[in-house]
């Protein structure tokens, strides 16, 4: 005989092993109703009957689509319910959630090649939105000196969501803020005055889209600016002695807000 139609039917565990379910839900579902067994043991143990397996696998498809157990009593127990209605409403909602995973899947994709590479831009779009002295190296360099850093990260998460078009505007600003910077050179303004202030924070603001710059790590930067020979070979070639320049505003604004440049860290 069957053992889904012995006459004293099949325990809960043994529903549970056939269904693939734990016997936790299956207690569950006998709590609220949902799908009791309809015979007990002298003992009292539960004991499901061939027409309560079928009832509980209904119950199982139900809910591997998405249903909530309130909307699968309904369509069990009512006659009125139109079950096939039900359905499509629900594989409409199925279908939506795989495109929102697919869109997730998307991004996460972006997510990735973004922490590997940096900007997600072919090495023609790089040149023309960062000039032709950018070197299209120049994000893998910088991964491996940072990217093991908080700041990598942070810039990796706002090149995923960047196309072109916001890396133009990125860009387009900074060259702005260079080009006000040589000027501002020419025109002889004295570091730590109100005009070197404004363009300090403005510096920290266009650097922004690549990650949230402190003071003290402005104060880093522009010693890097000064030393390191390729960026003191870009803001010289805006001014000649730009760059150490840049760093007399950058110190002269740190010390304003209490910072000693000569002992700053970057944090």
């Amino acid at each position: 005989m069957n053992e889904a139609t012995a006459p004293d039917g099949l325990t809960v565990g043994q529903v549970s092993e056939r269904l693939g379910v734990t016997v936790r839900a299956l207690h569950h579902w006998d709590e609220i109703g949902l799908a009791r067994p309809s015979l007990r043991t002298a003992a009292g143990y539960r004991l499901y009957t061939a027409g309560d397996l079928e009832r509980l696998h209904r119950v199982v498809v139900y809910r591997e689509l998405g249903l909530s157990l309130d909307r699968i009593r309904a369509l069990l127990d009512s006659t009125a319910t139109d079950v096939a209605g039900a359905l499509r409403a629900q594989r409409a909602h199925v279908a939506a959630r795989i495109d929102r995973l697919r869109r997730l899947s998307a991004g996460l994709d972006r997510m990735i090649e973004a922490h590997e590479r940096g900007p997600l831009l072919t090495a023609e779009q790089q040149a023309v939105i960062f000039g032709p002295r950018w070197d299209p190296d120049w994000p893998a360099e910088a991964r491996r000196r940072y990217g093991g850093t908080t700041q990598w990260q942070q810039y990796a998460e706002g090149a995923a969501s960047r196309g072109p078009e916001e890396w133009q505007a990125v860009a387009d600003a900074m060259a702005g803020f260079e080009r006000d910077l040589g000027e501002a050179m020419d025109a002889g303004v004295v570091p730590g005055g109100p005009e070197a202030e404004r363009l300090v924070e403005r510096h920290r603001d266009v650097f922004a889209p690549y990650f949230p710059l402190t003071r003290r790590m402005q104060v880093c930067l522009g010693r890097t600016f000064e030393t390191d020979p390729g960026f003191a070979a870009h803001y010289d070639g805006i001014r000649p002695g730009l760059a150490a320049w840049f760093r007399l505003l950058i110190d002269a604004g740190a010390r304003a807000h209490g910072i000693d440049p000569d002992t700053a860290t970057w944090e």
